[in-house]
C-alpha cells in the first residue's frame, strides 16, 4: 500500500514536472509575455471586499440652493469617483528595522528523600538486596537545565514607485477598493507591479492622487520574472524536494 502511494506521488510530480517544463520549453529563446489585460472582477478567484458600514445616510437638498450636501465644490469634481475612473498611487516605502535580542536562562534542582520507618520495609529491603539499599537515603534527584538564545534582524527596504490604479467597486459607505497593476519588459525580463487596497474618497487629493500610507488593507507586490528571475530560483523539482523530506 505504501509502495503504491509513492508510486502514485512521483508519478503525479512527474508529471507536473512535465507540465511545467513543456511550458517553459514553448518560451525558450522569446521574450515572456504580458498579462492580457482583463476585468479583474471577471477571474474565478475575484472576492469583493465586505467591510463593516456605517447606517446610510439620506441627503439633505434644500430648494433654491446652489449647495447639495456632500458636495466638494460648485463644479464637476475630477477626482475618480466612479467604478472605472483612474487615480494615481503614490508608493514610498522606506522601512528599517534594527532587533538585537539575547536571552539567557538557567536552573538547577536537587532533592533527596529518605524512608526511616515503612510498616518494617526499611528492615525487609536490606536483607533483600544487602549493601545497596539505604532507607535513609532512598530518593535522589537533581535536574539541570540551561538556554541561551540570541537574534538579530537588520532588515532596510526603500520602494519608491508610481502607478495608475482604477475603482473597481464603490462600498455601501462611499469607500473605494482600488486595484493597478502595471508591467513592463526590458529585453527578456519582465518588472510587475501590483497594488490594491481601500480608498476614502476624502483622501484622494485635488491632482488626483492618493499616497500608499492612505490605502487601507494595501497590498503592494513588486517582483519580475524572465530568465534573470529563473536563474535566481531553484528548479522545480529541488524545490519539491524540499517540501516533501521531513529532514
Amino acid at each position: 500500500m505504501k509502495k503504491t502511494k509513492a508510486l502514485s506521488l512521483l508519478a503525479t510530480v512527474a508529471l507536473l514536472s512535465g507540465c511545467v517544463a513543456g511550458e517553459r520549453l514553448k518560451n525558450v529563446g522569446k521574450a515572456p509575455e504580458f498579462t492580457p489585460i482583463e476585468n479583474p472582477t471577471d477571474k474565478r478567484s475575484y472576492k469583493p471586499v465586505s467591510m463593516p458600514m456605517p447606517q446610510p445616510q439620506a441627503d439633505n437638498y434644500q430648494a433654491n440652493s446652489l449647495w447639495r450636501s456632500g458636495a466638494r465644490t460648485f463644479f464637476k469634481d475630477q477626482r475618480a469617483q466612479r467604478i472605472g475612473d483612474i487615480l494615481t498611487v503614490n508608493i514610498a516605502i522606506s522601512d528599517k528595522a534594527e532587533i538585537d535580542n539575547e536571552t539567557k536562562r538557567s536552573r538547577k534542582n536537587a532533592e533527596d528523600a529518605g524512608v526511616a520507618n515503612l510498616y518494617g520495609l526499611e528492615t525487609i529491603l536490606p536483607k533483600a538486596l544487602p549493601g545497596t539499599v539505604n532507607p535513609a537515603d532512598l530518593v535522589d534527584v537533581a535536574t539541570e537545565s540551561s538556554s541561551e538564545g540570541k537574534g538579530s534582524v537588520d532588515r532596510e527596504e526603500v520602494i519608491n514607485l508610481i502607478v495608475a490604479a482604477y475603482i473597481t467597486q464603490v462600498l455601501p459607505n462611499g469607500n473605494f477598493v482600488i486595484y493597478g497593476r502595471q508591467e513592463v519588459r526590458v529585453n527578456f525580463e519582465v518588472r510587475e507591479l501590483y497594488v490594491t487596497g481601500i480608498v476614502r474618497p476624502e483622501d484622494i487629493s485635488n491632482q488626483n492622487t492618493i499616497e500608499h500610507t492612505q490605502i487601507a488593507e494595501a497590498r503592494v507586490a513588486y517582483g519580475g520574472r524572465g530568465q534573470i528571475t529563473d536563474v535566481q530560483q531553484p528548479r522545480y523539482g529541488q524545490q519539491v524536494f524540499d517540501i516533501i523530506m521531513p529532514f
